[in-house]
């Protein structure tokens, strides 16, 4: 219990939190598509910090989050502004699907959000959605009672009705949900709406810290993640 409002609810990200971590799984794709590191990381850089930070202009990854542009216009974009270690361009087409080919989901995560439902409390997935097709949804219903996937819903972190609307799909007030991101702008926005912030690194620290919060055990999270 938290700001005198007693928890019910536990939000969380999708990718880096119930996958491997997003770096990891880049990287794997900068390796295998012989991207150049450097470039990819001044692009990024810049666009992410606009993305994310508190006074950052509109850039391909708001317009992708929000679904106000289609997997291949954003995979054209971003392709354009990257280059090859051999000097050669990138290939546009299924871009999106390369950079994400190595992202594994964490089975104890799996194991921690099934474990929270089982103990009582609502649980929903808040994504910011980098092509909405690599979504596992065969495993959602096991996971969650409510899905929102920013380019379905037309918000995304940080903004603050987006982690409003999760909430009020599980029919909750924010000061009534744990928010688990592995982005800090993320947790500093759910927080900044009511919610209590988990910032994850890896499922044991993220377990702990959920059974800190909500008094309960929540068992074993199982072996040590990939990567």
């Amino acid at each position: 219990m938290t700001n005198g409002a007693e928890f019910r609810g536990v939000i969380t990200d999708w990718g880096g939190v119930l996958t491997t971590p997003i770096l990891h799984t880049v990287q794997a794709w900068i390796e295998a598509d012989g991207i150049d590191w450097d470039r990819y990381r001044t692009v990024m850089r810049t666009w992410v910090t606009d993305a994310y930070g508190p006074n950052g202009t509109r850039n391909p990854i708001h317009a992708l989050e929000r679904g106000e542009c289609s997997d291949t216009e954003f995979e054209q974009a971003l392709a354009a502004e990257l280059l090859r270690v051999d000097g050669g361009s990138v290939l546009a087409a299924g871009l999106l699907q390369r950079m994400f080919a190595a992202s594994v989901e964490i089975p104890a995560m799996y194991d921690l959000i099934r474990a929270v439902r089982a103990a009582g409390l609502r649980t929903a997935l808040l994504s910011n959605s980098w092509g909405a097709t690599g979504y596992p949804r065969a495993d959602f219903p096991t996971l969650f009672d409510a899905v929102v996937i920013s380019s379905e819903c037309g918000m995304r972190k940080p903004e603050a009705e987006i982690f409003r609307h999760a909430a009020d799909l599980l029919g909750l007030r924010p000061e009534q949900c744990i928010f688990i991101d592995d982005i800090e702008a993320n947790i500093t926005a759910a927080q900044a709406c009511g919610m209590t912030g988990v910032h994850h690194v890896e499922a044991a620290q993220t377990a702990a810290a959920l059974e800190d919060l909500l008094g309960i055990p929540l068992g074993e999270t199982g072996p040590p993640e990939p990567g």
